[in-house]
């Protein structure tokens, strides 16, 4: 048995670990402003939820680079490993980042109403990071 098979699980597994702490922070932070608008009996804003399940999608990323790894036979041992953990660790560290910046805007959404699509541009750049790790990678072990 290869060890660089040991990336194909590290890919999916440390995306997922970023995505489930960036959804679980971003989670907490639309479940806090929730509760202030509705201390305030004022209506809450669902789309909040858009900025929760943001960091999910690096998951997604990550399945995507999985099996592109799986599919790598007779690739280098070193390479598949690398790309695994490291492209894994980028894609969590993207989808955790992500959450954090989830948290600030449905707190700011809450607040002021105001600048969903502005809150939603910086979850996108957060995210292209995952993207272009994913892309370049694919390349590297296709």
């Amino acid at each position: 048995m290869s060890f660089g098979l040991i990336g194909v699980g590290a890919a999916l597994a440390l995306a997922a670990i970023g995505s489930a702490i960036g959804a679980g922070s971003a989670g907490m932070a639309a479940i806090g402003a929730w509760k202030k608008k509705f201390l305030q009996n004022k209506p809450a804003p669902f789309m909040l939820v858009a900025f929760v399940g943001a960091p999910l999608t690096q998951t997604i990323y990550g399945l995507i680079l999985m099996n592109a790894i799986a599919a790598a036979t007779g690739k280098n041992d070193w390479l598949l490993l690398g790309a695994g953990v490291f492209g894994g660790l980028a894609m969590g560290a993207s989808a955790w980042f992500q959450g954090k910046a989830g948290a600030v805007a449905s707190d700011a959404l809450a607040e002021t109403g105001k600048g969903f699509g502005n809150f939603l541009l910086v979850l996108g750049l957060v995210e292209t990071v995952a993207l272009f790790v994913m892309v370049f990678l694919l390349g590297v072990v296709s």
